[in-house]
């Protein structure tokens, strides 16, 4: 069901799914407006319990997004849009369910930004993905954070460095995305694919999540050490990590309750 009106997004709640939807077509361009609303409708879903997974999508099938409106990052308007996208970033990261950017054709500049936040990337086979910033003598601030540890230091640079786009096949063989779906069965196999994460306990997704960042911002053995502490001091206490392990021992489906 709609969650509230908005001008440029939707977001709509189902069972343990939410779905936000960026609705300027064809080219789904960001500007402040619609990523304040994006935050908007992010703030919200944070302050929600049973989101298992958030999906991020958009309208039509010719791109994801293009990216941030190029006429707001003159010199009059660029700082007011970095941090209105920046807090994008911040509230994404808040998330504690599963997070998929599900995308159809361009993802390109701000768009493949967004994409590459997500926990996951479910592509169509018509997908362009790229940060062409590079081409207007400018950086792209997210992908020079997110992609190196996306797809490593080469492959990176190579994308950053040119500024050109890659397709689908290209994009999965370097790991920058997930899965590729056609685009005439595109809706159908992203409902498969989403189900294979929200029937998973919003407990156990939360705390891998906090594991993986651990994992990713400390060395061996610290976090190991980290991650032990929390299983320990955290998962242990929760009901549905003991529901798991009990059905399993009893031979049974567990009954989570996302606490």
């Amino acid at each position: 069901m709609p969650e509230r009106s908005f001008q440029n997004i939707s977001l709509d709640l189902g069972n343990y799914v939410a779905t936000l939807t960026i609705s300027r077509p064809p080219l789904n361009i960001l500007d402040i407006q619609t990523l304040q609303e994006m935050n908007e409708a992010i703030e919200s879903l944070n302050k929600k319990s049973g989101i298992r997974v958030l999906v991020l999508t958009s309208e039509g099938e010719k791109a994801f997004s293009a990216g941030v409106d190029v006429a707001e990052h003159t010199k009059e308007k660029v700082k007011e849009m970095v941090e209105v996208f920046n807090r994008f970033f911040f509230l994404l990261e808040g998330v504690d369910g599963v997070t998929i950017a599900a995308v159809k054709g361009a993802a390109l500049g701000g768009g493949c930004e967004v994409a590459m936040a997500c926990d996951l990337i479910f592509a169509a086979d018509n997908l362009k993905i790229g940060q062409p910033e590079i081409k207007l003598a400018v950086i792209a601030p997210i992908a020079c954070a997110y992609l190196p540890r996306l797809i490593g230091a080469s492959k990176a640079n190579e994308l950053l460095l040119s500024g050109d786009a890659i397709g689908a096949e290209d994009a999965l063989r370097i790991g920058l995305i997930n899965r590729i779906a056609r685009l005439d069965n595109f809706e159908q196999e992203l409902q498969s694919f989403i189900e294979r994460f929200s029937s998973n306990s919003l407990v156990g997704i939360k705390h891998t999540k906090k594991s993986i960042r651990l994992g990713l911002q400390n060395s061996y053995p610290q976090s190991l050490e980290k991650i032990g502490q929390l299983y320990l001091r955290e998962l242990m206490d929760t009901e549905d990590a003991n529901e798991g392990l009990s059905a399993f021992l009893e031979k049974r489906k567990p009954s989570f309750k996302d606490t």
